[in-house]
Order: C-alpha cells, then sequence, then structure tokens
C-alpha cells in the first residue's frame, strides 16, 4: 500500500472516531498517530486502518483499548523535578497571596502530576486553600488517577524525584505499601476532581490561578496547540501561571503575547496582567 493511500485511511480513520464517539484526535501530530496507529492495527490483527476503522466502528469494546495507544500514559511523581522545584520555590510565594486557589493539571493522566502537586501544596501550607481539577480524554486512565494506585517499584524513582524538587517530608508519609502496590492517601484528592476534558474539543471550564500541561502540547499541531493554549490563557487570572513540558515552547504560538518569561529554564509563563 502506498505512503498517500495509508495516510487517506488514517484521516478516515480519525474522522470515523470523532463522529461515531466524539474524540477528536484530528488535530495531533500525523507522525506521532501514525506510528502509534500502526502498533494498535497489529494489536487488533488488522492488515490496514480501513479494517480497523471496521472494527472501532462496529464494536464499542474497542474503543477504550484503542484509547490506550492514541493517549500517550507516560508520567511519574515530580517527573522534571526541576520544574516542581520552580512552582515550590518561585511560582508557590505568588499563589500564597490568594485567599483561594485552583490548579488544573490538563492531560493528567494516571494522576502522577495531580498527586505531586497536591503534595507539594500541603508542604507549603496551600492544600486546604486549593481545589485541583485533574483533566484526560481517557476514562481508564482518570480511574487510575481517582485510585492513586501505583506500582511498588516505580517508588524509588518517584521519591528520588521528590527529593530532588525540595520535598519537605518523606514521600512515604503519603502512602501506604501493600501487595505489591502503593496506595496514595485519600486526603490528597479530598480537593480533587478528575473530569473528561477534550483540549480539542472542550471549552474552559474554571478560572485558575495555575495550569500545568505538560508533555501534551508535542502530541498536537500548530492549529490545536494554538486552541490549546488559547483555552489555557481563558482560563487564568490575570497574573496566573502556566507550566509547560521541558521540550515545549510558546514561542510560536498565536497566544505568545500573553504570556510572559517567568521561569524560561523550567517553562514556566505567566499571564500579561492587562490580558
Amino acid at each position: 500500500m502506498s505512503d498517500k493511500t495509508e495516510d487517506i485511511e488514517l484521516r478516515l480513520l480519525l474522522e470515523a472516531i470523532h463522529k461515531r464517539y466524539h474524540y477528536d484526535f484530528r488535530g495531533y501530530s500525523v507522525a506521532s498517530l501514525k506510528r502509534r496507529l500502526t502498533q494498535a492495527r497489529e494489536r487488533f490483527g488488522c492488515d490496514t486502518f480501513s479494517q480497523l476503522q471496521d472494527r472501532v466502528l462496529h464494536d464499542p469494546a474497542v474503543l477504550p483499548a484503542l484509547l490506550a495507544y492514541l493517549t500517550v500514559q507516560v508520567s511519574e511523581l515530580f517527573r522534571d523535578p526541576a520544574y516542581f522545584r520552580a512552582i515550590r520555590e518561585q511560582v508557590v510565594p505568588h499563589l500564597k497571596t490568594y485567599p483561594s486557589l485552583k490548579v488544573w493539571v490538563a492531560g493528567c493522566s494516571a494522576g502522577e502530576e495531580v498527586y505531586s502537586l497536591a503534595i507539594l501544596f500541603r508542604e507549603e501550607g496551600l492544600d486546604e486553600r486549593t481545589m485541583f481539577y485533574g483533566t484526560d480524554i481517557n476514562p481508564e486512565a482518570l480511574k487510575r488517577a481517582e485510585a492513586g494506585v501505583y506500582d511498588l517499584d516505580r517508588l524509588p524513582l518517584f521519591t528520588e524525584n521528590h527529593r530532588k524538587a525540595g520535598g519537605k517530608s518523606s514521600l512515604s508519609d503519603y502512602y501506604t505499601a501493600a501487595y505489591g502496590s502503593a496506595v496514595f492517601d485519600k486526603s490528597l484528592r479530598r480537593r480533587t476532581v478528575f473530569s473528561d476534558h477534550s483540549l480539542a474539543s472542550d471549552a474552559v471550564f474554571a478560572e485558575v490561578q495555575l495550569v500545568s500541561c505538560r508533555n501534551v502540547l508535542i502530541y498536537f499541531d500548530r492549529d490545536l496547540q494554538d486552541r490549546a493554549v488559547g483555552l489555557f490563557k481563558d482560563s487564568l487570572v490575570r497574573k496566573g501561571f502556566l507550566g509547560l513540558g521541558a521540550k515545549e515552547s510558546l514561542r510560536f504560538s498565536a497566544h505568545a503575547d500573553a504570556f510572559a518569561p517567568f521561569a524560561p529554564d523550567e517553562r514556566v509563563y505567566q499571564k500579561q496582567g492587562d490580558l
């Protein structure tokens, strides 16, 4: 099959998923999608994207498994510790001036970043006045986030990340280990809402002081990146903060002028005061 024919089939598959299930991946990076959907095609025993389209249209049970390929579920607690240290040391002093806070973690996957920020905010005395919103388009990931259960063999990395991020306590204070898993304290999500939200199709849902959306925009094409950053801009209060992933930037965004670099090495931006 020619690459051109395969690309047509890929676009038709994405269109079918959107029309049938209202998940919109049409603005995602084609190269990344093609690689992941090729893996899914092999997993379902399909020779072509057209065959995979037939499966997903006529067997709704295929969709949850397909979403695992379409959404990238790779994260860890306090991933890129320098980012969380910048939040702790540079952003938190500003956040402490607010009587109440809302934090949006967009593309929260299985919740690792939400728990990281919840722990950080507790250590900084902000947890009692903060609401956290963790959003993702993958319902299975949201269930795992809600449960707060992670494989115990991941904890040494989590613990080291927490230490490097300036942790003021022991990470073991926040979880219970049993049967090969670590269950994080329910109190960490007492003021947390995990919810379905698509950066491709949904609207702003809250006014927040901090948006953390890391390693998500790299999977979007330019138009969808602009749409997502526009949502963040509209969600943030005056002088609110936006955190991106280490390989992401606002440099070429249509909304670049709405933000000023705040901790540029760690990709933390501040919304301009007059916007």
